[in-house]
C-alpha cells in the first residue's frame, strides 16, 4: 500500500505477486494460524478487513475459515489482486489509503483487522497515527492482529563449515539505504504502540523460524532485491543489487540464509 503507486517500493507485477502469496503461506506456516487463536472468529456475521490486502491472499485463505463473514480487502491498488468477478462470495475489494482519513461509512464496523507487512510501507514517524485509524475501525470488542518481521533482529547463519554469507550481508545492508521504509525500526515497538492507541489485551506472539522454514522464507525474500533493482531510478543501485543478488544466490546454495524474529501482535478495542 502506498499514497500513490510510483510510491510503492516494489513493482505489483506477477513475481511480486507470487512473492506474497509464497510468503503468506510461509509465514502461516510458522505461526500455525490465519487468525489468532486467543481472537474470537466463531461468531456468525463476522465483519473482518484486511488492510493493505495486496493480492488477497489473506482474505482467500481464511475465507475457507470465516465462512459466513463479510471479508473486505482494503488497499491503494488492486493492480495486484485476482479480477473481482472471480473473487468468492463474502470478499470484496475498497480503495483506502491508510494514510488517508478514514472514510465515514468505516468507523466502527469491524470485528476483526489483519495487517501484515506494513514494515516496508511506513515510516517510522507514521505508524502511531495508522494505528489510532484503525482502532477507528473497529467495534467496541473488535481485534486487530499485525503481522510483521522484525529487521533489527535480523542474522546470516551458516549450515556448513564452507558456507559464507558475505553477498547476502552487502545485499541487505545496501537495501537498506536505498529508502529508509527499507529500514523499518518500529517493529519491536508495535505492542506499546497500540497501548498507546487505546487497545488493551495486547500480546506478542514471537516466532523464530525452524531452520527448514526460515531458509525458504528467505529465498522467497531474495526476490526483493530483484523487485527493488527493476523499480529503482538509481543506476548505480541498481548495477550493485544486480551484481550481489546471484553471489547470495549462491551462498544459500551452500546452506546460508538470513532470517529474523517474527511477530503477530494482537489487542482488543475496549
Amino acid at each position: 500500500m502506498a499514497s500513490k503507486d510510483d510510491d510503492y517500493v516494489f513493482t505489483r507485477d506477477f513475481l511480486d505477486n507470487t512473492r506474497i502469496n509464497l510468503m503468506h503461506h510461509i509465514w502461516t506456516k510458522m505461526f500455525g494460524y490465519n487468525v489468532h487463536p486467543h481472537i474470537p472468529s466463531d461468531k456468525p456475521g463476522l465483519r473482518v478487513a484486511d488492510i493493505g490486502t495486496g493480492t488477497g491472499i489473506w482474505l482467500l485463505d481464511v475465507h475457507d475459515q470465516l465462512k459466513d463473514a463479510q471479508l473486505d480487502g482494503l488497499d491503494v491498488s488492486f493492480d495486484a489482486a485476482p479480477p473481482t468477478h472471480i473473487l468468492p462470495p463474502g470478499v470484496t475489494l475498497r480503495h483506502w489509503d491508510v494514510k488517508a482519513d478514514v472514510p465515514e461509512d468505516l468507523v466502527g464496523v469491524y470485528d476483526i483487522i489483519n495487517v501484515r507487512f506494513l514494515a516496508y510501507v511506513l515510516l517510522n514517524d507514521q505508524v502511531l497515527e495508522v494505528v489510532k485509524k484503525l482502532f477507528s475501525l473497529l467495534k467496541p470488542g473488535g481485534y486487530i492482529q499485525w503481522g510483521e518481521a522484525d529487521l533489527d533482529t535480523l542474522r546470516f547463519d551458516k549450515t556448513t563449515p564452507e558456507g559464507s554469507t558475505t553477498a547476502m550481508t552487502e545485499l541487505y545492508k545496501l537495501l537498506a539505504v536505498q529508502d529508509p521504509r527499507l529500514k523499518p525500526t518500529w517493529i519491536a515497538k508495535l505492542p506499546e504502540l497500540l497501548l498507546e492507541a487505546g487497545f488493551v489485551e495486547v500480546e506478542k506472539d514471537s516466532q523464530d523460524a525452524r531452520p527448514h522454514l526460515a531458509f525458504i522464507f528467505f529465498e522467497a525474500s531474495l526476490m526483493i532485491h530483484e523487485l527493488v533493482a527493476r523499480k529503482t531510478k538509481n543506476e548505480n543501485m541498481a548495477r550493485e543489487l544486480k551484481r550481489l543478488l546471484p553471489r547470495a544466490v549462491d551462498e544459500t546454495k551452500q546452506g546460508s540464509y538470513g532470517t529474523s524474529l517474527r511477530y503477530t501482535v494482537i489487542g482488543k478495542k475496549p
